[in-house]
């Protein structure tokens, strides 16, 4: 006999969780402006609708029965070090040119090279800017992975049952967000 259950892929949700958790940040920070509503109360807002969400999700899909298919890419190997090592800053301390006209054109040409070298070490950081960016996301990545898991591992003993999906579903959504509200009240304390 075949499974009903719903499956769903991690990647595919993953990047549905960002979508709606950007659309909803920026949806309340909009309409916030024409309120005049404080950076606290539209944080609020924007994670009571977020945990509203999750919860009603996590509700669905756990009395779905809901099977979650691990797609997530492999990051594991990443070795820190091997795009730039080893790397020291070249000494200029001693280059003097003089005051005549040697000095004019060596003061020209390290002006030059000093301009090649800072557009290269912008180019540097916006790449270490982006590597970093991608190594927050995929932190992310994996603890919403490590999450989900945890979450529809209890999907076959709520499989049709509304109260233990309820139940189930309001456990982990005030654990992913409560610490959230606790930093927003702390900001609001901080004050």
């Amino acid at each position: 006999m075949k499974e009903n259950r719903l499956i769903l892929k991690g990647k595919t949700v993953f990047i549905i969780a960002l979508v709606a958790t950007g659309l909803t940040v920026l949806t309340v920070y909009l309409t916030g402006i024409n309120y005049n509503r404080s950076l606290t109360t539209n944080l609020y807002i924007s994670l009571g609708l977020i945990s509203t969400s999750l919860f009603v999700f996590l509700t669905y899909t756990l009395y779905q029965g809901t099977k979650l298919i691990n797609n997530y890419p492999k990051f594991q190997n990443y070795e820190p070090g091997t795009i730039i090592h080893n790397a020291t800053l070249p000494d200029f301390e001693g280059i003097d040119g003089g005051d005549g006209i040697g000095g004019l054109i060596l003061s020209i040409l390290l002006w030059i090279a000093i301009t090649i070298a800072i557009i290269v070490l912008l180019i540097l950081f916006e790449a270490l800017f982006w590597l970093s960016l991608f190594i927050i996301f995929a932190s992310l990545y994996w603890v919403f992975a490590r999450a989900l898991r945890v979450v529809f591992y209890k999907a076959r003993r709520t499989n049709g049952d509304l109260p233990a999906s309820v139940v189930n579903a309001l456990t982990y959504t005030v654990l992913y967000t409560a610490w959230l509200f606790g930093i927003a009240v702390i900001i609001d304390l901080i004050k």
